[in-house]
């Protein structure tokens, strides 16, 4: 660990740090308040300076990413992308087990003063000095009793103060990840050597993780509808509810517009000289009309997914929001999950349309006598069962996409490919995960997609449309 390499005498320290502890004989080192020598006293620097010749693999003068990740795992603080899958399954809040190459890269950039691409020692020392200050700051944030220690009591709280509810379990797995001697507490130096090479640096960057696992359900933990509105409220208040509204309306109506009209003019392409289409030519004109529609907004719905994830304050409006992914993200941001979205899109919009239609005909077929208007409760339960099926088909891959939306979102995180986060989940949560969230999904598209059919079954009559 980092306070091994620390604590370890160094045959050669640079010419700066030797005369720096060769004057500290005759002076006492000052000691902060937690109990440390001060960050740039001398004997501080030697270990330093330790630490640097152990992370600069190359023995080059500089650490670069490579050389960060070489060394820290030879101290046992960097793990590889399969690595961090196997050990962190189910773990996602524990922090420095996380050090993939971005967050190397960040810590290169963060001390990289005079933009080589590397850090020199100074760099280095600036850098960790500047670090270390911030974690105390947070340490003594999270020290809720003020006596040099946390408990699982204290970091349950922590996650309490941000709407996070944690077993005290889960406290403790928290703590046994940066406990040392077994105490199920942490002090000050514990904490300073976890998080030392860890570019977070404030309470919500390190809590972030902690309540990964809480806010994000896993099969070990299960948010409720009703958690999940709370959760949301206490982060930015009742209008947080309706984050990303704004751009899903000026989504859905194009959308809606573009998939109906496709799907008349497909049925009229693809049908027999039957007066009535079969099932199966249904099932493929309302496949390709919702692929049409998707494609043409399919950039809209990646905004709608951003701004409903955005932090309070984290954009001004949809504009910015655009704006910010293209300058950091480029234009192909805008089509993040694109193929599952498609591959859902495919079975969700053909079974949703063939199950509307034919369930709406069979019942004009028995029940009809003077009118071919079935009524807004026949039209509002076809579209009911219709939309069920159709989100059972395709709800996987919807999520699968939701995710990887999701994931681009995070400045430097890891890209994600569709195959990838079907095995990350199922390996993680099982077949089950590929169904997480059904159930508000289903009190949200049920009603909409019914009404919508209502509209739709409305408007031909008002235009004159007639259906096959």
């Amino acid at each position: 660990m980092v306070s091994s390499v620390l604590c370890r005498c160094v045959a050669s320290p640079p010419p700066d740090a030797a005369a720096a502890a060769s004057s500290s004989a005759s002076s006492p080192a000052s000691v902060d308040p937690c109990g440390g020598a001060v960050c740039g006293g001398p004997d501080h620097r030697l270990r330093l300076w330790s630490l640097f010749q152990t992370l600069d693999v190359n023995r080059d003068g500089g650490l670069c990413v490579n050389d960060l990740a070489v060394g820290l795992r030879r101290l046992g603080l960097h793990r590889t992308e399969g690595e961090l899958q196997e050990e962190t399954a189910g773990l996602c809040w524990l922090p420095i087990r996380c050090t993939g190459a971005w967050k190397l890269q960040k810590i290169v950039q963060a001390g990289d003063k005079d933009l080589d691409g590397q850090l020199d020692f100074e760099e280095f020392v600036h850098y960790l000095q500047d670090h270390e200050k911030k974690l105390r700051l947070v340490f003594k944030s999270l020290d809720k009793k003020n006596d040099g220690r946390i408990d699982a009591q204290e970091i349950m709280q922590s996650l309490r103060d941000l709407g996070v509810k944690i077993s005290e379990q889960q406290a403790e797995k928290i703590l046994k990840s940066m406990d040392k001697n077994g105490t199920m507490t942490i002090d000050w130096n514990e904490w300073r050597d976890y998080h030392l090479l860890h570019p977070v640096e404030n309470i919500p960057e390190i809590i972030l993780y902690w309540k990964h696992s809480t806010v994000h359900a896993s099969r070990s933990n299960n948010m409720c509808i009703v958690g999940g509105f709370t959760q949301m409220i206490r982060e930015g208040g009742a209008k947080s509810l309706w984050r990303g509204n704004g751009i899903n309306v000026l989504k859905i109506a194009p959308e809606s517009a573009i998939k109906f009209m496709a799907y008349e003019q497909i049925k009229r392409l693809v049908g027999s000289d039957q007066e009535t289409l079969r099932i199966h030519e249904r099932l493929v004109a309302g496949s390709l009309a919702g692929a049409i529609a998707q494609s043409s907004i399919y950039p809209m719905e990646v905004l709608k997914t951003r701004m409903a994830l955005r932090k309070t304050g984290q954009y001004s409006g949809m504009l910015d929001c655009a704006r910010k992914i293209l300058a950091r993200e480029g234009m192909s941001a805008f089509y993040k999950g694109y193929v599952p979205n498609m591959l859902g899109i495919i079975p969700y919009a053909g079974i949703d349309l063939a199950v509307y239609e034919t369930l709406k005909n069979a019942w004009l077929q028995r029940y009809a006598v003077n009118s071919a208007d079935p009524g807004v409760f026949v039209l509002l339960a076809c579209g009911t069962m219709s939309s069920t099926c159709g989100q059972l088909a395709s709800y996987p891959l919807a999520l699968v996409r939701t995710r990887m939306q999701a994931q681009a979102s995070i400045e430097g995180a890891p890209e994600v490919t569709m195959s990838s986060l079907f095995k990350q989940i199922l390996r993680t949560e099982g077949a089950f995960g590929l169904y997480r969230g059904l159930a508000p999904n289903f009190m949200k598209v049920i009603p909409a997609v019914s009404i919508s059919y209502v509209v739709y079954e409305n408007l031909k009559i008002t235009l004159g449309v007639q259906s096959r």
